[in-house]
């Protein structure tokens, strides 16, 4: 994880650099899925909010529930959730461009006043592709995505999980484990626009990768 990679992996299409993580421990809810999916979804969101040590928690003063998945067969479907759209801006607008673009998932954030994650809502809509993937590499995917803001660029030619190969469980890749981790560092800022932010987490994340590399 150089420090070139990571300043790219949060400097956004228009070329400003957008770091931030999460501010407060994470209350998630899951709406579209049967109980033993469930389960496995909750589990996986524990096992990645552990790499920032993010606490999990049943309520968050502010909003309920800030980590909100939904899943739904068509998008059509979330055009009835009560209040959604006073959490989505414009909500009618752009259910109508997924459904154009053919999107099958969409992520929004919103900030603290002080610029730390809030609100995490994902949509995933369980088209051919998406219902192949088991769900919780899915979901493992899903809170990588999460966990930082990272670039609207970002991952696009790689994914940021791996499977374990003997057992099919489904991780963060390595280096971006690593660098999940650094971010989280309580010494960092929660928030930057200085790309030189890029080269602190680097080196933090090579550091941790080097002692993995020495326990193995």
């Amino acid at each position: 994880m150089t420090p070139e990679k990571t300043e790219r992996l949060f400097t956004r299409s228009d070329g400003s650099f957008h770091f931030a993580r999460w501010g407060r421990p994470l209350a998630p809810v899951v709406f579209g899925t049967d109980d033993a999916t469930l389960s496995i979804l909750k589990d996986t969101i524990r096992e990645v909010a552990s790499l920032g040590d993010l606490r999990l928690t049943d309520a968050d003063p502010e909003f309920g529930a800030n980590l909100l998945v939904f899943f739904v067969q068509d998008w059509t479907d979330l055009a009835g959730v009560p209040n959604l759209d006073r959490l989505i801006p414009d909500m009618a607008a752009l259910l109508d461009r997924l459904g154009q673009a053919g999107a099958n998932q969409y992520r929004s954030f919103r900030f603290d006043e002080g610029g730390a994650i809030s609100l995490c809502i994902l949509f995933l809509r369980m088209d051919a592709e998406l219902a192949d993937v088991p769900a919780q590499t899915l979901m493992t995917a899903q809170m990588v995505l999460s966990m930082l803001l990272w670039s609207d660029t970002a991952f696009q030619s790689e994914s940021p999980v791996a499977q374990v190969t003997d057992s099919g469980h489904a991780v963060a890749r390595p280096d971006v484990a690593a660098l999940i981790r650094s971010a989280y560092d309580p010494v960092l800022p929660a928030v930057s626009h200085d790309p030189a932010h890029a080269h602190r987490l680097a080196a933090r994340a090579g550091l941790l990768l080097g002692d993995l590399a020495d326990e193995l």
